[in-house]
C-alpha cells in the first residue's frame, strides 16, 4: 500500500501493463494458431488441430492438473478451498437468472429461448483459466508473489469437477431439443448430420476444441426431447408424434405374478418411475474423463501424506516420473490458444440466432457478469468466506465470472442436434470481445487486489 499512496501514476501504469500483457501473450498465440489454419492455405490442416486437441484431453492437461493439484493439497487446504466450487455454481446461477433476462428483451426465435439462458450461464472454468492464469504468472511483475502459478492450476482445477458434472446432468439435459420445435430442430439436424458421423475430421474443430470424443457419445435418445416425452403424459400433452417410452420394470425379481391388488400397493409412483428413467438415461458414467480422474487422483494422493512423499518432492522415489509429467504440462498453454485460433480460423456460421441475442448474450456474460462477481467475491471476503491474505485465491474466483461461454456447449450442442450453428456463431464472437472485455477487467482486479 505504501508504494501505491506515494505514486498512484506509476502504480495505475503497473496495473496496466501487468494486465494487458498476458492477454497480448495469449492473443499472439490465438493469431499463430489462426493464419496456420486459414483454410485458403492451411498450413496446418483440421486434422491436425483436432489430434492436438485429443492429447491436450488425454495427456497434457491431465499431467498439469495431477502435478499442481497434487503438491498444493493438503487436508487443511481442502477445507479451506470450499467456496471454490460453491462459487462456480452461484456464478452459474446468476448467469442463468441474466440468460433468462436476456431472453426476455432480446426474444430470440423461440426454439432457441432455453439455449440463450444456458450460454449465458455456463462459463469457461477450465482451459481458458488455466492459459490466463499461465502467461500471468509467466510476467515478471505479476502481484501473486512465490508460487503463482501451482496455486493457480490447483484453484482452477479444484472447480473443475463441479463444471464437469454440471455439464453431464443439467446441461445434457437443458439442451435437448425443444418437444414444440422438435421436426424443425431435431430432425433436421439429424438428417444433415447423418454423413458427418463417417469422420471426426470432417466435423468443425469446435466439436472436439475442449472435450473430444464428446459428439459420438450419442446414446438411443442424444437427439431427441426425451425428458419431455417421459413427463408429457403427466401434463396431458398429446403423443401423437412419439412413440411410448417404455416404462416397464426391469427384470422382475419373484418367485412368481403377484396379484393385481399387491401389485397397485408397491408400484413404484409413476412421477417417481420417470425421474428414476431420467437418472438413469443421464450420461453420469462420462463424467470419469482424464482431466476428472487427474483431479481424483491428485486429491487423494496429496490428502496421505506417506503418498504425497513418495511421488512429489525433490527426495521423493518418484520426482523423476513427476519431473517428467510437468515437462509435459508445459505444453497445455500453447496447446490450448492455438486449437483456440483454429477454431476461430473456422469463422461464425450462418445461425438463426440474430444479432440482437447474440449482442445481448455476450454484453451479459462478457460485461454484466464480472461487475457482479465483483461483488460476490468482495460479499465473501467480508464474510471472512475466503483464504486470507491470498491474492490468487480472489483472482481464479473473480476469473469464473469474466471468461466467455464454455467451448464445451458446442459439443454438447452437436451431441444433443440443438443450435449447433448458433453455438458456434455465438463463441465466435464472444471469444472475439473477449480479448477487450478480459483487458479490462484484468486491470480492474488487480487494481483491487492492491488494496485487499
Amino acid at each position: 500500500m505504501a508504494w501505491l499512496s506515494m505514486n498512484p501514476q506509476v502504480a495505475v501504469h503497473g496495473d496496466w501493463v501487468s494486465a494487458v500483457m498476458p492477454l497480448m501473450k495469449l492473443l499472439c498465440l490465438t493469431v499463430i494458431g489462426l493464419v496456420l489454419s486459414i483454410p485458403r492455405t492451411q498450413i496446418v490442416p483440421k486434422a491436425t488441430f483436432k489430434l492436438l486437441s485429443k492429447l491436450v484431453f488425454a495427456l497434457f492437461l491431465p499431467c498439469l492438473i495431477f502435478v499442481h493439484l497434487g503438491q498444493s493439497v493438503t487436508i487443511d487446504n481442502v477445507l479451506h478451498w470450499w467456496f471454490i466450487p460453491v462459487n462456480v455454481l452461484i456464478s452459474t446461477a446468476i448467469g442463468c437468472v441474466l440468460g433468462y433476462i436476456v431472453a426476455l428483451i432480446c426474444r430470440p426465435p423461440p426454439q432457441f429461448f432455453r439455449f440463450t439462458v444456458i450460454m449465458t450461464g455456463f462459463g469457461n472454468t477450465g482451459n481458458l483459466p488455466i492459459a490466463i492464469i499461465g502467461s500471468v504468472c509467466h510476467t515478471a511483475d505479476h502481484p501473486f508473489g512465490p508460487g503463482c502459478h501451482r496455486k493457480g492450476i490447483a484453484y482452477v482445477s479444484f472447480a473443475q469437477w463441479v463444471a464437469v458434472i454440471l455439464v453431464y446432468t443439467l446441461v445434457y439435459h437443458m439442451m435437448e431439443p425443444p418437444m414444440q420445435f422438435y421436426e424443425i430442430v431435431g430432425e433436421g439436424n439429424e438428417i444433415v448430420e447423418e454423413p458427418e458421423q463417417i469422420s471426426n475430421f470432417s466435423r468443425p474443430l469446435l466439436h472436439e476444441a475442449e472435450w473430444p470424443g464428446m459428439a459420438d457419445k450419442e446414446t438411443e435418445h442424444s437427439k431427441t426431447p426425451f425428458i419431455a416425452r417421459i413427463f408429457m403424459s403427466i401434463s396431458g400433452s398429446s403423443q401423437n408424434t412419439f412413440p411410448e417410452i417404455d416404462f416397464a420394470e426391469d427384470g422382475n425379481s419373484g418367485a412368481g405374478p403377484s396379484s393385481p391388488k399387491s401389485l397397485r400397493c408397491l408400484a413404484e409412483p409413476k412421477v417417481v418411475r420417470r425421474i428414476r428413467v431420467v437418472a438413469e438415461k443421464t450420461p453420469i458414467q462420462h463424467v470419469l474423463q482424464p482431466p476428472t480422474i487427474a483431479s481424483l487422483l491428485a486429491i487423494i494422493i496429496g490428502l496421505v501424506p506417506v503418498f504425497k512423499e513418495f511421488v512429489f518432492g525433490a527426495d521423493a522415489p518418484l520426482s523423476f516420473f513427476t519431473d517428467s509429467l510437468e515437462i509435459l504440462a508445459g505444453a497445455v498453454v500453447p496447446s490450448v490458444m492455438l486449437i483456440l485460433g483454429g477454431m476461430l480460423a473456422e469463422g461464425p456460421n450462418d445461425n438463426a440466432l440474430g444479432i440482437r441475442t447474440i449482442a445481448g448474450i455476450t454484453v451479459a456474460r462478457l460485461l454484466v457478469l464480472p461487475c457482479i462477481g465483483i461483488g460476490v467475491v468482495a460479499l465473501a471476503n467480508r464474510l471472512h468466506l475466503l483464504v486470507e491474505q491470498d491474492h490468487m485465491y480472489r483472482f481464479v474466483l473473480s476469473l469464473q465470472y469474466s471468461s466467455p461461454s464454455a467451448i464445451l456447449l458446442g459439443a454438447i450442442a452437436s451431441l444433443r442436434g440443438y443450435g449447433v450453428k448458433e453455438a458456434s456463431a455465438l463463441l465466435f464472437w464472444q471469444h472475439i470481445c473477449a480479448v477487450l472485455s478480459l483487458s479490462i477487467y484484468l486491470i480492474v482486479y488487480f487494481r483491487l487486489l492492491s488494496y485487499i
